[in-house]
């Protein structure tokens, strides 16, 4: 059978799965649409908030920075695990307690505000789309590699897998579909890890295993990749952060854009008690620290496996490795990977100096003595991990399910993401501000009106990404920190915290830190309207776009407890219920009103 075939038995099987079950908890009222009907038990809910979690950027994208930028990239997986322990420990109980289907229903009644809700709105819907761009992208590059299609085809592909099973079952069917995505997901994820850290280390644990010797030069793997990364002008796989103040601010943007995510929190409104909230944070922790714990494994073997088929001595050797470098293999002899994904455009190769073999270096480092007049292949970082197990020759059916892992992981929280922006429109918008009166069947359909049109938006935007999964990814996380983390820790934790406090706070948050993204990346994210190079040298203070959703949290808590000092205290009943709210005497079903 080819690898085609196994590719699309691997991947037709899941999605059978996926719309199977969509269409057996088909949602048939507002509550299984919007929570599930609040009865999903807390292991069940454990497991699809981590499919939900863990998305493209982390399943495809995560170990592909990390393999490229090494430990500096580490902020990655620090910021987004601290952030969801800061999660489960001071928002999810809380907000279940609370008691409404969505975050702009908390921030409306806690702030007592239409005008907060509507802000709130907009920050979710901001926030969201910027993430959902990374997901498609992220489905994109899955889909274009195995399914043997162009990049665009494949996100046009995301995009009706998604709209089928997200628009008719809802949170209903999004639940138990996301337990089905977290399984393959995670099987998908290890056992590639496990045969590669064997073969390159002989520990088949690959968090062990990249600690442990290379088999093959008989040095730490570590070390290994050090050398071979530094004789080629990289900087060492190991190598410390100069810009400490970005690292804190990135990993900070991180951690209160993972607290403010409105797909996740939503998430806890579908347990039946308070305490199955904090159980399902407890269970989402241990799916998500699988594969938190095995991805720098995979990173570090994938980039030393890039390297030494590029450069094939390189791999036994322990010092000579200026002379193995002189020799890196013939363009023509590059391996059958190399020539699939080239087919999708995300590996290109150059031949700048006309001699048939491929470079690949830091061209900044100066190698003319070596006859080399400039870096040769381009390999996009969203490919290692999907490409890792062909690098490695493993067997054709671990390919087809890390196909099928991939593209779980981008639409498991594509669709968490799009039901997210179709409540905060259909319930929050619609019902609650333009017409209270709608039917529930009303509110169905406007809801899946809305997120079709969320589905349409995500797909272009998905087309023109403004970086890589996890580097868009992270921009929505900066927003999300920036806009609605402020608000629902002053809204859970401070009774003095009014209306005008929580507004101003979050339009300051959310202005501030666009402004600097869009300076840097483009306006609205479009290509070439960027006002300034997005380099270091024209970063405030070395703070990069992706750090910034940081700043933009402590303007949001600044202007809020500014504006709050000096203007009414909220009412006498609003401050007893943010009392009430943070005593632990259980609470009732969501509320739809």
């Amino acid at each position: 059978m080819s690898q085609f075939a196994i590719n699309l038995l691997f991947v037709g099987a899941s999605f059978a799965l996926y719309i199977g079950i969509a269409i057996w908890a088909r949602a048939g009222s507002t509550k299984d649409f919007y929570v599930a009907g609040g009865g999903v038990h807390p292991i069940t809910n454990g497991m699809a908030t981590a499919a939900d979690w863990m998305s493209a950027a982390s399943f495809i994208s995560m170990a592909g920075l990390l393999a490229s930028g090494g430990y500096a990239n580490s902020t990655f997986l620090m910021g987004w695990t601290g952030g969801y322990v800061i999660l489960a420990m001071l928002l999810a109980p809380y907000l279940r307690k609370f008691g409404k289907f969505t975050v702009p229903d908390f921030i409306g009644d806690r702030f007592y505000s239409n005008t907060a809700r509507l802000v709130a709105i907009v920050c979710l819907i901001v926030a969201s789309v910027t993430y959902v761009i990374g997901q498609m992208t992220g489905a994109g590059v899955a889909f274009s590699r195995f399914l043997e299609v162009s990049n665009t085809w494949g996100i046009w592909l995301a995009a009706l897998i998604v709209f089928l099973y997200a628009v008719f079952g809802g949170m209903k069917g999004i639940t138990y579909t996301q337990v089905a995505q977290y399984i393959v997901l995670i099987v998908a994820y290890t056992i590639p890890a496990v045969f590669i850290a064997f073969q390159l280390t002989g520990n088949p644990i690959p968090m062990f295993g990249m600690f442990s010797t290379h088999t093959e030069s008989g040095i730490p793997l570590l070390q290994k990749l050090d050398d071979v990364v530094s004789a080629l002008g990289f900087q060492d796989y190991t190598a410390d952060v100069d810009n400490k103040l970005n690292m804190v601010l990135f990993t900070l943007s991180l951690m209160v854009g993972t607290a403010g995510l409105p797909h996740v929190i939503i998430r806890f409104f579908t347990v039946p008690k308070v305490a199955d909230a904090r159980w399902s944070a407890g269970w989402a922790l241990v799916f998500i620290a699988l594969l938190y714990l095995t991805a720098p494994a995979v990173g570090s073997m994938a980039r030393l496996n890039l390297m030494t088929t590029v450069y094939p001595e390189m791999a036994g050797q322990v010092e000579n490795y200026d002379e193995a470098a002189q020799n890196p293999i013939l363009y023509e002899e590059r391996p059958e990977w190399f020539r699939t994904w080239e087919d999708t455009g995300l590996i290109t190769f150059n031949d700048v100096n006309n001699d048939g073999r491929i470079q690949f270096y830091n061209d900044a480092t100066d190698y003319t003595d070596r006859g080399w007049e400039g870096n040769e292949l381009t390999v996009n970082n969203d490919i290692l991990v999907l490409a890792n197990p062909e690098i490695a020759n493993l067997p054709g059916w671990v390919i087809g399910l890390i196909a099928a892992g991939g593209i779980a992981a981008a639409l498991s929280t594509a669709a968490g993401l799009l039901l997210a922006i179709s409540s905060a429109i259909s319930h929050d918008l619609i019902k609650t501000m333009i017409n209270p009166k709608i039917s529930e069947k009303g509110e169905m359909l406007a809801a899946r009106i809305s997120m079709g049109g969320a589905i349409l938006l995500a797909t272009y935007l998905g087309l023109n990404p403004p970086g890589f999964a996890a580097q868009t990814v992270a921009l929505a996380f900066g927003i999300a920190g920036a806009s609605l983390f402020p608000a629902l820790m002053m809204g859970i934790f401070s009774t003095r915290m009014n209306n005008m406090g929580a507004i101003a706070g979050m339009l300051a948050g959310l202005i501030c830190t666009l402004l600097y993204i869009f300076t840097y990346l483009g306006w609205f994210f479009i290509p070439g309207t960027n006002t300034l190079a997005n380099t270091p040298d024209n970063w405030i203070l070395g703070i990069s776009p992706l750090s910034f959703g940081a700043v933009g949290a402590m303007i949001n808590f600044a202007v809020a407890f500014a504006v709050s000092s000096v203007t009414a205290a909220p009412p006498r009943e609003i401050q007893e219920l943010v009392e009430s709210v943070r005593y632990p005497k259980g609470a009732g079903a969501a509320v739809d009103h």
